[in-house]
């Protein structure tokens, strides 16, 4: 699976082939070959793999903290990670190959879904705002990241994860409270 994924990050979606990933890897193809029919199924099970591997503790924490969790790691993954050198090979094949895209368009629906969930639960616990709708929160978020690095020179900073969503959520209810508590009344 890293062998996959560094070759995808080297190489591109083009010129990435089974026996490019077997020989990183030190196999031969047809050891391969048992395992993933073809070359979108091995890198869907690399990225399976990559995102099990980091994804964040969702457990404890308020809606609004998990959510900042979610959006520091994104923002890492899109920055540090195999997936990241893949990205651009994935999105500029994706445009060319129906197979490649009906994958990457599945994998990322999926992926979203949890960010989605959230943020409606964020909205039924009246931690963010009842305007919302979390499917277009969750994209206005993520783009945000993802515009970041793959439309500018700078990845999206982690630490700049509770203004972003200050940005497109507005302000925490209990900072809005004590914001109000804090300002003395007119006479």
């Amino acid at each position: 699976m890293q062998a996959s994924l560094k070759e995808l990050g080297r190489a591109g979606y083009g010129a990435f082939t089974i026996e490019s990933v077997a020989t990183r890897a030190g196999v031969g193809k047809s050891t391969i070959y048992r395992h993933w029919p073809d070359k979108i199924a091995v890198i869907a099970d690399a990225f399976k793999m990559l995102q099990e591997e980091r994804d964040p503790e969702l457990v404890t924490g308020t809606p609004r903290e998990k959510l900042d969790r979610i959006l520091r790691h994104v923002a890492e993954v899109v920055s540090e990670s195999p997936f990241s050198a893949c990205l651009p090979a994935l999105i500029e094949a994706a445009e060319r190959d129906p197979a490649l895209r009906n994958f990457h368009h599945r994998f990322q629906a999926e992926a979203r879904k949890p960010l989605i969930a959230l943020i409606a639960d964020g909205v039924a616990r009246r931690e963010f705002p009842s305007r919302l709708d979390p499917e277009l929160a969750a994209f206005s978020l993520l783009g945000a990241i993802f515009f970041c690095r793959l439309m500018t020179g700078t990845p999206f900073a982690q630490d700049r994860a509770g203004a972003l969503i200050d940005t497109v959520l507005g302000p925490s209810t209990s900072r809005k409270r004590r914001s109000h508590m804090g300002r003395a009344r007119p006479s």
